[in-house]
């Protein structure tokens, strides 16, 4: 299994409980922006610069992932894609993306930029919260624990 991060939009707080899980289980990581983002030397832990557009680091990730990866990203189209190539998908929240679930996030988000096309503010995610955090950590250990224990 590797880690794909779409780091773009991925808060530090989050970033930083991945860097420790990724040298903790010597899981090989790679964030994918188009931007510069720093990461400590590492060798499990991998930078890759996409170029500027839209999608490119989400095509990127899907593009290169294998089936049983993990995905960390709050984008739901991306979290489509990749569940069906047959990765594991989790959110910065700690939201588990599914087959059983993901295809009526799509339907939400894709309803929610409706109502922002047509003029209706519809606010964005409340801030990162400490329970957030917890139940990403959580999740990401769940995970890595039940990678660890069928190789």
């Amino acid at each position: 299994m590797k880690i794909w991060v779409d780091a773009d939009a991925c808060p530090v707080v989050i970033k930083e409980i991945l860097f420790k899980a990724a040298q903790r289980t010597k899981t090989n990581m790679t964030l994918v922006a188009n931007h510069a983002i720093k990461i400590p030397s590492s060798n499990v832990i991998n930078f890759m610069q996409v170029s500027h557009g839209f999608d490119v680091a989400d095509n990127e990730i899907v593009a290169r992932l294998s089936n049983g990866d993990l995905v960390i990203t709050s984008d739901i189209p991306l979290a489509d894609e990749a569940i069906e190539k047959g990765a594991t998908c989790l959110s910065p929240r700690g939201e588990l993306y599914t087959k059983a679930n993901i295809k009526s996030r799509l339907n939400m988000r894709d309803f929610m930029d409706t109502l922002r096309s047509s003029g209706v503010d519809t606010g964005g995610p409340p801030a990162l919260s400490q329970s957030d955090r917890m139940a990403f950590a959580n999740q990401l250990d769940k995970i890595l624990t039940q990678h660890t224990q069928q190789s």
